[in-house]
């Protein structure tokens, strides 16, 4: 088993350490939080990032943005100078391609961008997807560590292709819970149910994740935030925070995402209207309320 240091314990971070711990490996971990390291239960608790970092064989990081991922690893965090030179470092946050490249380029030892998607179920489960950009040897050998905390592992190629493939994914997973969402508003509307609408669209061409596994309304999906009025699950101001890093991308490569920039639209609506700490497919609650058109 590996010797892992953990940086990062929030609702993504700490259950990521559990699964670790629970497949054997030995886990040091650091937060800025004590509370938050109580969370990581079998784990050693670390007095710094740096010190976690120390003769592991991977070390990881789970925070919430790409300044605080440049400054835990290059700055005064000092995790990629603290880590062993034949550790491989691991970023899973959520971040900018540009910074994902930055820290990479700097890190003098081999690194990967991991971010991740499944929002707390999928980190409490075990059943995350992980997309991973870096050099191959270095996926070949984090692989099964990522395979203790998740059920899907993809090398999507180069330094920030793992961040460039989360961008793409949760701009489509935005833009079809909103349409998912319209669909039940319009059905509302015109006194179908919700379960004769699942069940015609669940087996035809409307089908897709938002419906069939994240359902924005209780009943036909029991595990679905509906059901448990709309807590995380993902939170909505996680969606706006990647629909913003994904139109970041789209106005530096040029790239045409109408949809895209319209779902963050309806998004920072949805967070301005107290939103924020709730489910995003919650957002269906604000378009009933919205005017036509």
């Amino acid at each position: 088993m590996a010797r892992i240091g953990f940086v990062g314990l929030g609702n993504m971070g700490a259950p990521m350490a559990r699964n670790l711990v629970q497949a054997g490996h030995a886990v040091a971990v650091f937060d800025l939080s004590a509370q938050a390291m109580a969370r990581a239960e079998g784990a050693a608790a670390a007095a710094s990032g740096a010190e976690a970092a120390r003769g592991a064989d991977f070390v990881i990081t789970m925070l919430p943005a790409g300044q605080h991922v440049r400054d835990a690893w290059l700055g005064t965090g000092g995790l990629a100078k603290a880590a062993a030179p034949e550790a491989v470092l691991l970023d899973c946050s959520t971040i900018d391609v540009g910074t994902a490249r930055e820290v990479a380029a700097a890190a003098g030892k081999p690194f990967l961008d991991a971010p991740v998607s499944g929002g707390v179920m999928g980190a409490e489960a075990g059943t995350l997807t992980f997309m991973v950009g870096g050099p191959a040897e270095a996926f070949a050998r984090a692989e099964p560590v990522l395979r203790a905390m998740g059920r899907t592992v993809v090398h999507c190629g180069e330094a920030g292709a793992g961040q460039a493939a989360k961008a793409c994914n949760n701009m489509l997973l935005a833009i079809s819970m909103i349409g998912t969402c319209e669909a039940f508003v319009l059905a509302e509307k015109l006194g179908l149910s919700h379960e004769a609408l699942f069940e015609v669209a669940s087996k035809s061409s409307g089908q897709c994740w938002s419906l069939t596994t994240y359902c924005p309304v209780p009943g036909p999906v029991p595990g679905s935030p509906a059901n448990r009025g709309y807590q995380p699950g993902f939170a909505a101001a996680l969606m706006l925070k990647d629909l913003g890093l994904a139109q970041q991308a789209a106005d530096e490569t040029g790239a045409a995402t109408p949809m895209g920039a319209r779902a963050l639209d309806l998004y920072r609506r949805f967070v301005e209207q107290d939103g924020a700490g709730r489910d995003f497919s919650g957002i269906i609650e604000m378009l009933r309320s919205s005017p036509p058109g």
